[in-house]
């Protein structure tokens, strides 16, 4: 899908065909679709499909009066009722004329510009819209952070009350989110400071001041998110011996309460024997084996609740 937006006497306005100064976003892009607008931008179409591929590592490159930066952006995936973070390669292709954005889905961080939220953002800077882009990617990672903490103590107070594999598999996706996040903070890190050092992007006073603000904005992402994969690794360890030592005491109380069972049964089984015992023809032998197996199992218990068995 193709969206065309241009600045036009302060207001964005949506364009059918691109016009120079315009901004021009693909969503999950057809090869006739990358090709007509390689064509009329003058672009490179390889350069375009570079970020259709999920796998792509955040960088920047520079060819031809052509920029290409691959940052990462965080979008959200709910499967049933599980929630699952990840991460998306956003291609962001500057020329003289053109800025060209390009994704697999649609992203949230591209709709905010789109529906005009964004104040201060004109196509034609196409500069400092870039360094606006960072930055709202930036604090939206921050915002999904606060969310995966948040998730993550619902999961602890539901925890406390019963162990199941279903918040423990929610937990796992939540560590499994904050291990994509990390890897793709710290690349988007690489690309923001090189921005910082190269001069084939021309930097405005205000442009570098933003600039600085991104990368400030992409360090506390960066921390916040290893402090939460902290706290979530040792979540997910206490949970682990917590869980391994209520198996233990269970099976210690089942061992426990078999021992205690078995004595009667050991003792009247020496009474049952085909061959002459003690008190066989007694009338109130019956009574006397019975105290016997009652005394050694209330002694064995006892004797087992003194050592904590129970």
């Amino acid at each position: 899908m193709i969206t065309i937006l241009k600045t036009v006497n302060g207001m964005q306005q949506t364009l059918d065909v691109p016009e120079k100064g315009c901004w021009i976003h693909l969503t999950a892009p057809t090869i006739d679709e990358i090709l007509e607008i390689s064509k009329v931008t003058n672009t490179d179409a390889e350069m375009l499909k570079t970020a259709l591929d999920d796998e792509e590592r955040a960088r920047i490159e520079f060819e031809e009066n052509t920029t290409l930066i691959i940052v990462d952006i965080p979008y959200v995936l709910v499967d049933g009722k599980t929630t699952v973070y990840n991460t998306l390669p956003l291609g962001i292709v500057q020329n003289e004329d053109y800025i060209i954005t390009v994704t697999l889905v649609e992203s949230p961080l591209i709709m905010m510009f789109l529906d005009q939220k964004i104040k201060d953002f004109y196509t034609n800077k196409k500069t400092r819209f870039v360094f606006q882009l960072l930055y709202r990617n930036a604090a939206m990672y921050l915002r999904y952070l606060r969310n995966i903490d948040q998730s993550s103590n619902t999961l602890h107070g539901e925890m406390q009350k019963s162990y199941r594999n279903k918040e423990l598999f929610k937990l796992m996706a939540l560590e499994k989110s904050l291990v994509y996040f990390s890897t793709s903070l710290k690349g988007n890190e690489i690309v923001m400071e090189k921005l910082m050092k190269v001069n084939f992007i021309k930097k405005y006073p205000d442009d570098e001041e933003l600039l600085d603000d991104v990368i400030i904005e992409n360090k506390q992402a960066i921390e916040m998110c290893s402090i939460y994969r902290d706290i979530l690794s040792g979540m997910m360890d206490a949970y682990a011996s917590i869980i391994s030592n209520n198996l233990s005491i269970v099976m210690k109380f089942l061992a426990t309460i078999t021992i205690v069972i078995s004595l009667p049964t050991l003792v009247t089984s020496a009474w049952g024997m085909n061959v002459n015992v003690p008190w066989s023809d007694t009338p109130t032998g019956f009574i006397i084996v019975s105290s016997i197996a009652i005394g050694v199992t209330v002694l064995a218990a006892f004797w087992l609740w003194k050592r904590k068995m129970f």
